[in-house]
């Protein structure tokens, strides 16, 4: 099922607020999510690659901040009819267009969807795999290690945690030009300078980027360990974690 083109940033915005994931954008997400992210789909082939192995009979397979369900709708069909999806978010918009995706896909597995702030408590258990596609991102800084911690008490031995993020460079110069590269990119994908200014505006107190090595500090003192980078593109990677 395709979305809505995405023109949630394309009028002037008399009153800026921060970026929420409310109706508007879940109907354009799937194609707002494509324009964004350099090499979004390459992204997700590489997630359900490697999830596709970790992912074991009987146990679940976490996507936190599912949003529309891709990755679910991605994955079925090379896991064990055994294991049981289960998404979290925090927006009702968002899970309300995951249910119908999964619904029209007719998915056949067991699955749950949850609503659940990340912030606060929520529970994982057995879980093979968990995914955190630019998600941890959202997340406020000071709850990002307890998240961390969390996730990694609920994999079984052996389960992994997957992580696609928007990151900051190490040093601020290439920080700099990495920024500026994405933008050239977002207007190859028809973005306007209205469209991405006001994007740009709506994202700074919400999406807070760390550092990639920020990121794999918190993950060995969570208590991983083996972790990898699987994907880098300037201001953007994908990291795996594997629970010993």
């Amino acid at each position: 099922m395709s979305s809505t083109k995405d023109s949630v940033f394309s009028e002037v915005i008399k009153k800026p607020s921060d970026f929420k994931f409310g109706a508007t954008v879940a109907n354009a997400f799937d194609d707002m999510v494509e324009r964004s992210v350099p090499f979004y789909n390459e992204i997700q082939r590489m997630i359900i690659e490697q999830a596709s192995d970790f992912a074991v009979p009987g146990t679940n397979v976490y996507d936190l901040g599912c949003s529309t369900g891709t990755t679910f709708l991605n994955l079925d069909p090379y896991v064990d009819s055994t294991v049981r999806f289960i998404g979290v978010d925090d927006s009702t918009d968002m899970l309300a267009k995951c249910a119908e995706k999964l619904e029209q896909a007719n998915l056949m597995r067991d699955y749950a969807l949850k609503h659940a702030d990340l912030h606060h408590d929520f529970h994982i258990e057995n879980a093979s795999v968990v995914i955190l596609c630019l998600t941890l991102q959202f997340v406020r800084p000071i709850y990002r290690e307890k998240l961390i911690r969390k996730i990694y008490e609920g994999l079984t031995s052996g389960g992994v945690l997957l992580i696609a993020e928007k990151i900051l460079a190490e040093d601020s110069l290439f920080n700099r030009n990495f920024i500026t590269y994405y933008y050239d990119y977002k207007r190859r994908n028809q973005y306007s300078e209205l469209e991405i200014a006001q994007k740009r505006e709506a994202l700074e107190n919400v999406l807070i980027p760390y550092k990639l090595s920020e990121n794999m500090k918190m993950l060995m003192e969570a208590g991983f360990g083996h972790t990898e980078v699987f994907f880098k593109w300037y201001n953007f990677s994908g990291f795996i974690a594997i629970k010993n």
